[in-house]
């Protein structure tokens, strides 16, 4: 009867072994490239990895550091690597990929400070050609918080799904289980979702921006708080600004708010109008400053709760 388990045991050790092997893609080094090079074209930090890489490719190497050009490499095992922090998520393919490509090479790995955070983006409307404004945010926020140590997941809509539309009641329900499975996986770890959407096409000049929460969720609302606080910061002057609690009215977001785990937020962005509502904020069209008031808010919100810790 020992026989079995015995067996049993040897089996999984070879599986686990043989996994271990082939967890290591192999790269063919580039005319210049170098350790250091190879290894940020694929995600990973090269100071921390530049020992693993030396140890796994060894006979490939000559003089102690360089490369043979058209020669495959081993690329260590990392689950920092980019390619595992930034995931797009297909919904309806039940698919993911790394976020980024060739643009790793050129994302510098900054520090570890939101290593044990996660966010969650889903975009509304992401789609349409006039909303690509939504797009390079949430792709120029991602980066962002990635070279900072967070895990980040990008949630794509499929053509004839949006979130927003009632009639497509299936979207949002693969929304709340797609999260929640990720929510899952990361237990324990800082978790927030933010949803963007794009009220109408968004063109250059002035922006109206309005952030909301879910009035049973302290978490949201500090999170929502933390990066409409940014926004106010650097909203135009001669612009009144009502403060008020600002609160998830719409359908689609209140379901996310009462069926994902992780604490949610909504953030709207619309070209400004002559006769704006007192509830938006307005701020001038600028990309890379639009990215860093989010991610401070972001910030602010990871570093208020360190402070209750």
């Amino acid at each position: 009867m020992k026989f079995f388990p015995a067996l049993l045991l040897w089996g999984c050790i070879v599986c686990t072994l043989t996994a271990q092997e082939q967890e290591h893609e192999s790269v063919v080094a580039a005319p210049g490239d170098g350790i250091y090079s190879i290894l940020r074209k694929q995600g990973l930090d090269p100071v921390k990895y530049y020992e693993a890489f030396i140890t796994i490719n060894a006979k490939d190497i000559k003089d102690g550091s360089l490369l043979h050009e058209g020669r495959a490499y081993k690329i260590p095992f990392a689950e920092d690597s980019y390619k595992k922090t930034g995931v797009y998520v297909q919904l309806e393919k039940n698919d993911e990929r790394p976020i980024f490509d060739e643009e790793l090479g050129k994302m510098p790995h900054k520090s570890t400070t939101l290593k044990d955070a996660v966010y969650y983006l889903i975009l509304e409307n992401q789609l349409e050609k006039q909303n690509r404004f939504v797009n390079e945010i949430a792709a120029n926020l991602a980066a962002k918080l990635m070279v900072h140590g967070a895990k980040v997941y990008i949630f794509g809509n499929e053509e004839d799904v949006s979130p927003a539309d009632e009639s497509q009641s299936d979207a949002l329900g693969r929304y709340v289980e797609a999260v929640n499975k990720r929510y899952l996986q990361n237990l324990g770890k800082y978790q927030r979702l933010l949803m963007i959407k794009a009220n109408g096409s968004i063109t250059n000049g002035k922006l109206d921006v309005a952030v909301y929460h879910y009035d049973k969720s302290k978490k949201g609302q500090r999170f929502a708080t933390n990066i409409q606080e940014v926004f106010k910061k650097h909203g135009v002057r001669d612009r009144s600004y009502e403060a008020r609690n600002m609160v998830f009215e719409d359908k689609s977001s209140l379901y996310l708010a009462k069926n994902t785990l992780p604490a949610v937020s909504l953030l709207t962005i619309a070209s400004a109008s002559k006769t704006p509502g007192p509830h938006g904020i307005q701020v001038r069209s600028d990309k890379k400053a639009f990215v860093s008031w989010i991610s401070n808010g972001i910030f602010n919100d990871y570093a208020d709760l360190e402070l209750e810790d």
